[in-house]
């Protein structure tokens, strides 16, 4: 599909600086579009692209001062990187939804499969589970007794959802994610460890999205909870018994271990580790590999193991470099004390 810049502009509420009939039909990273492309530039250090890019149109944040001749149509818009995000949503939903019950699916008679749903090959949906209309079930994965899906979902291949979990309205789950395997609970005796049963389940709120071979344990009783508008990313793992607060995001890699409480809004960089039974407020930021003893009060931007704010934290770290010359430094000035000593 075609779309003029004034088209563009009028559906994100942007205003254009150049040719309104300027067309597109594609996007593209302003560093790497050709003609008839869109793109955008929404942080000054790629600002410098705009005098050499191809793309026909090209969405600008409002901050940005532009400099020079520019080529290409501009949009000017509050924010870029979030306009540019409503266009390939809008771009996404255009494309045809699969329906349809592949031949090779397995459908337990006792399951309720809603409208225009769509079950892949090889797929297998358990004895009581519930498909909510529009839901999208791709090939391979399994859907287990008794699990219900909302509606407007995409579950993508070799999925395994384990009995009894619910799963809200318009939640992605990305391929070999696994939701409801048993918690790691194991309770020593004299000759080993002996299995605790895990007889909760997982309950995944609306708009949910989970990237790739993420898993998320079921409780030991009660429910591991991932509430509305979270965002984890591949290999996210999420122990028995936790709670993560709406909105809240985490990068790959996170591990939360079993029974603590994540407020809403938080951002977790990449392989942040976090205690078990310890509550994380709201607000939360935590750099990439931060280790977390601890509990954490709302509103804190922490990095580190144990995680520091951020100023100490790279001040420390511009003394670790230094160590090894601060060692021999030492070692110099104690050479010296001895030599003074043994002159008194």
């Amino acid at each position: 599909m075609e779309f003029s810049a004034k088209q563009i502009a009028d559906f994100i509420g942007g205003r254009v600086e150049g040719d309104e009939d300027s067309k597109v039909s594609s996007f593209a990273k302003i560093e790497e579009a050709g003609g008839g492309a869109l793109s955008f530039v929404s942080d000054p250090k790629y600002l410098h692209y705009l005098q050499e890019t191809k793309a026909s149109v090209v969405l600008v944040s409002d901050g940005i001062k532009t400099e020079g001749p520019i080529g290409a149509t501009l949009i000017r818009v509050k924010d870029a990187r979030e306009a540019v995000a409503r266009l390939l949503g809008l771009y996404a939903a255009s494309k045809p939804r699969k329906m349809g019950i592949a031949a090779t699916a397995s459908i337990e008679e006792t399951a309720q499969i809603g409208q225009d749903v769509y079950i892949g090959p090889n797929a297998v949906i358990g004895d009581g589970a519930i498909i909510g209309d529009e839901t999208q079930i791709y090939p391979g994965s399994v859907i287990g007794d008794g699990v219900e899906i909302g509606r407007g979902c995409i579950i993508y291949p070799n999925v395994t959802i384990y009995y009894d979990c619910k799963i809200g309205n318009n939640v992605i789950i990305h391929a070999g994610a696994v939701i409801g395997a048993d918690g790691f609970g194991f309770a020593p005796t004299p000759s080993g460890y002996e299995k605790i049963p895990q007889i909760g389940n997982v309950v995944i709120e609306d708009d949910v999205e989970i990237g790739a071979n993420t898993c998320i344990d079921r409780s030991t009783m009660g429910s591991t909870i991932i509430h509305k508008g979270v965002k984890l990313d591949d290999l996210v793992m999420i122990a028995h018994n936790v709670a993560v607060g709406s909105n809240t995001v985490m990068s790959a890699q996170v591990g939360i271990a079993g029974s603590t409480k994540v407020g809403e809004w938080c951002m977790f960089g990449g392989q942040v580790g976090i205690a078990g039974h310890i509550t994380i407020g709201d607000k939360v930021m935590l750099g990439a590999q931060s280790g977390v003893p601890g509990s954490i009060a709302s509103g804190q931007s922490l990095i580190g193991s144990p995680p520091m704010e951020l100023k100490p934290f790279f001040k420390s770290q511009a003394i670790l470099r230094r160590l090894p010359e601060m060692y021999k430094q030492l070692g110099a000035i104690e050479k010296e004390l001895k030599e003074l000593r043994d002159k008194i």
